[in-house]
């Protein structure tokens, strides 16, 4: 048999995390129906990890 003064805490910290687990749902909730419809933004060649020919060279400059 379980000790109970092991266990209650055990039950409130579920309880607590249960509770924080629903808030953040809730949030999730609302993020995701504020994004229907809306498209994803492409990724531009600056975020692709791609750099142009002068950008390299630049950077190639200051590293010497």
């Amino acid at each position: 048999m379980p000790n109970t003064m092991d266990t209650n805490p055990l039950q409130m910290a579920l309880v607590g995390y249960e509770a924080e687990r629903q808030k953040i749902q809730e949030k999730i909730d609302e993020i995701t129906d504020q994004l229907k419809g809306q498209s994803l933004r492409t990724a531009t060649p600056a975020t692709t990890g791609r750099s142009s020919a002068a950008t390299r060279k630049r950077i190639a400059v200051a590293q010497t």
